[in-house]
C-alpha cells in the first residue's frame, strides 16, 4: 500500500488517539501536504521538531494497528465484498434473485466502509 494512503487510513482509524497538537501537524502533513518548513514556521517550533511529531505519529499509529488490526480487517472486509460483486456480475448469475440481493447487499456493505 502507498505509504500516504497507508498513513490516512491510520489516521481515519486511530487518529482521536492523539493529542490535538499531535493531530493538527500530523494532518497538515498527510492530508494538506504541507512542507515541515511551513509547519514549523506556522506552529513556533523547528523543522526538526515536526519531522520528529511526525516519526513518532506514524510510531504510535503503527502501535495501534498492530494490536487492533482494524485497518488489516476493514481491507480484508473491502476485498472480499469486492469479490462478491465480482462473483454476482456473471450475465448468468445475474438473473437469478439470490445473486441480485447479493450484489445489493455488498454495495451497501461497500458504502458503509
Amino acid at each position: 500500500m502507498e505509504k500516504i494512503v497507508e498513513q490516512g487510513l491510520l489516521y481515519d482509524f486511530y487518529g482521536e488517539l492523539l493529542t490535538e497538537h499531535q493531530k493538527k501537524i500530523y494532518e497538515d502533513v498527510v492530508y494538506h501536504d504541507f512542507s515541515f518548513s511551513e509547519i514549523a514556521q506556522a506552529n513556533g517550533i523547528s523543522r526538526q521538531g515536526v519531522h520528529d511529531m511526525v516519526r513518532r505519529c506514524n510510531h504510535i499509529l503503527e502501535e495501534y494497528e498492530d494490536r487492533l488490526h482494524l485497518v488489516a480487517r476493514f481491507m480484508k472486509i473491502k476485498e472480499n465484498v469486492g469479490m462478491l460483486l465480482e462473483l454476482t456480475d456473471d450475465p448468468e448469475l445475474a438473473r437469478d434473485e439470490l445473486a441480485k440481493e447479493v450484489r445489493l447487499i455488498s454495495r451497501q456493505i461497500l458504502e458503509e466502509l
